[in-house]
Order: C-alpha cells, then structure tokens, then sequence
C-alpha cells in the first residue's frame, strides 16, 4: 500500500528520494500506453532493455485495454512519477490468494537505475498490503532469458508452466516468430 506520512517520514520524502508512486485515474490512460508503447515495442524501445523489438512489431496494448483495467475493483495500475513526469507503471491484480503482475514498463531513459525494483517492490507491497495475497506471479516471454534472469534475482521462480502466445490476436502485437510462449513465474510474499 501507499505509505503514509508519519512523524518519521515527511510527506514529501518520495519526491525527494525518488519517484511518487500513485494509482492510475482514467486521466492517465493516454500517457500509460504511452509509456507502455515506448518501452516495448519499435525502435525507441532500443534505448532499454526491456525492448520486444526483435520479438513483436504492433501494439503492446491499447487505451480500451488499459481503461479496462481500470474498472476492476480488485485491480490497480500503479505508477510512478518525479518532477511531473511518468517514468514507470506496472498492473496488480488480486486473483484469490495470489497477486497478478504485468504491464510492468519502464520508459527507456530511466531504465537501468534501480527504478524497476522501487517499482516492483511497491507492487508486491501493494497486493500484501492492500488484499493480504501472500503470492505474487506473472507471466513472462519465454523467449526473454534477461528479463527472466532480473525476477529471479529478485525471488521469482521459474514454474515450468506455460501459456501459449495469443496469436492471431493483434491486441497483444504481431510476432516476428513462431514460438513464443509465456512461462508462470511465483514468488512467495
């Protein structure tokens, strides 16, 4: 959950240690698909390393999608942002017992500094927190061994079970080759 200012943590301590994280309003739909876009998919995606480039062309999502998101009373999008701007955002879901994590996207210029983990540390606190979840999972290219590498250097683990690509469905991009797949990663609260 979001934390509270306290005696012993002004409330302006995130704007001046790092970013401000807060849910997402349907104000913000156009600039998270935005920044999910520019992190994803096409050449500006280049400059991170969380590009799909060489995977998918097409969209990664849409602003229906995020909107979607949105009206779900167990679900946030969270975001974070410094001096105005969104650097991040990622998706958390309550599914029983167990948090759901994706949409995960960080703007390539701020990529590789430590923002990712401020970021994913805030989105398991939040699922804690806010519904008392005690496992986070996600589901992650197969095909992307960097990233896969990162969760589990954080605590995920590797399950072994495997969604397969929505092929066909131009929602989720146009893929570039004919075995992707989503592999289940989990992680222990």
């Amino acid at each position: 959950m979001i934390a509270e200012p306290t005696a012993s943590r002004p409330a302006d301590l995130d704007a001046v240690s790092g970013p401000a994280f807060r849910p997402a309003g349907a104000q913000d739909v156009p600039e998270v698909v935005a920044l999910v876009e520019s992190a994803y998919r096409g050449d500006a995606s280049r400059a991170g390393w969380t590009t799909e480039a060489d995977l998918l062309d097409g969209q990664r999502t849409d602003e229906a999608a995020v909107a979607e998101l949105l009206t779900h009373p167990e679900s946030v999008v969270l975001l974070a942002e410094q001096d105005g701007r969104l650097l991040a955002c990622c998706h958390v879901e309550r599914r029983g017992a167990t948090g759901y994590f994706g949409m995960f996207s960080v703007s390539p210029a701020a990529q590789g500094g430590g923002l990712g983990r401020q970021v994913l540390a805030r989105a398991e606190g939040w699922a804690r927190d806010a519904w008392g979840v005690t496992t986070m999972e996600m589901t992650v290219i197969e095909q992307r061994p960097d990233l896969i590498a990162w969760y589990e250097r954080r605590g995920y683990t590797r399950t072994g079970v495997y969604e397969p690509f929505p092929y066909g469905d131009e929602r989720f991009g146009l893929p570039r080759r004919p075995d992707l797949r989503f592999e289940k990663l989990i992680k222990s609260l």
